[in-house]
């Protein structure tokens, strides 16, 4: 969904934004849906298996978010952690709602055998107004890194910091969108004063991972299993995916730590992060949600199978 003017329609193309730009660029931003109804009172629903978790807050006046974080309600300091991150991305629904639909239908099946961390919504602001950014115009999912700019990942790694060298698994729930190539990527390069270059949606489910450490076998496990929900995105006429090689069937690989991606977070040895494919013909909004979950329940598997 369109932000209600072009993004070009901000700053002097070839100039990068200033504060003014930034503000000017806000003031064109719709709440559209609420965090509150979605996310914390689904959050508020699921008490019988898990524990809730006030991890920060982020105080964007007039708006106001309390962050929350489920955990498993049986939590054993002697087990790994799966951490399972949506809505880094605001505006990537099923993210959002694919981690709520997990932890609602399938979070009692790791009783006494995984520590579970989910984090629905990373980034309430951009959820409710249907945006990838926060409300300063950063990207929270390039700031997972020392002096990272975004509020939403700061809260998120400090929520981290004391489970560092627990964590066997992180799944980061993403989508890419027909909007990606209409608004969010002509935006990124008005910020930055750079020049649009127009690029490619895949068509269909596919996953990122991480190129210092690829787990191909578990990128490929959960293909496999995603593949029983929804169709997996092939290849270009190039063999890539948005400017990527890809490296296995539905998968591509990024240096998630030098970009600063919620991926690189934990230091987990197996960490993928989903993308899939809501504008698609061939699939529904159920569907995607669905893909979501199935690519949780099957990358816990398969850590939990090879610890």
């Amino acid at each position: 969904m369109a932000t209600p003017a072009s993004p070009f329609s901000v700053g002097v193309p070839g100039q990068p934004w200033g504060e003014a730009e930034r503000t000017q660029w806000r003031a064109l931003q719709r709440r559209q849906r609420s965090y509150a109804a979605d996310v914390l009172e689904a959050v508020g629903r699921l008490h019988a298996h898990w524990d809730a978790q006030a991890y920060g807050e982020l105080d964007y006046d007039p708006d106001f978010y309390p962050l929350v974080a489920l955990h498993s309600a049986d939590w054993d300091h002697t087990r790994p952690v799966a951490l399972v991150t949506g809505g880094v991305h605001g505006y990537e629904t099923s993210g959002v709602h694919g981690a709520l639909k997990f932890a609602a239908e399938h979070g009692s099946a790791y009783e006494g055998r995984i520590n579970l961390l989910v984090v629905p919504c990373v980034n309430p602001w951009g959820y409710e107004h249907i945006q990838r950014w926060n409300p300063a115009a950063v990207d929270p999912n390039r700031s997972f890194r020392e002096h990272g700019q975004a509020l939403e990942a700061i809260a998120l790694m400090r929520l981290l910091a004391p489970l560092q060298g627990r964590f066997l698994v992180h799944v980061d729930l993403h989508e890419t969108t027909d909007t990606d190539e209409s608004e969010f990527r002509p935006a990124l390069a008005a910020r930055d004063g750079k020049p649009f270059e127009p690029g490619g949606i895949p068509d269909g489910f596919y996953l990122v991972g991480d190129a210092d450490d690829p787990q191909p076998e578990f990128q490929q496990a959960i293909i496999a299993a995603v593949e029983q929900v929804t169709h997996i995105a092939p290849a270009d006429a190039d063999g890539k995916m948005i400017g990527s090689p890809v490296v296995a069937h539905g998968v591509i690989n990024y240096p998630v730590k030098a970009l600063g991606l919620c991926a690189s977070a934990t230091g987990a040895r197996y960490v993928t992060t989903t993308e899939v494919y809501p504008d698609s013909p061939s699939a529904t909004p159920e569907q995607c949600n669905a893909a979501q979950v199935a690519a949780v329940r099957a990358a816990i598997d398969y850590a939990l199978a090879h610890p």
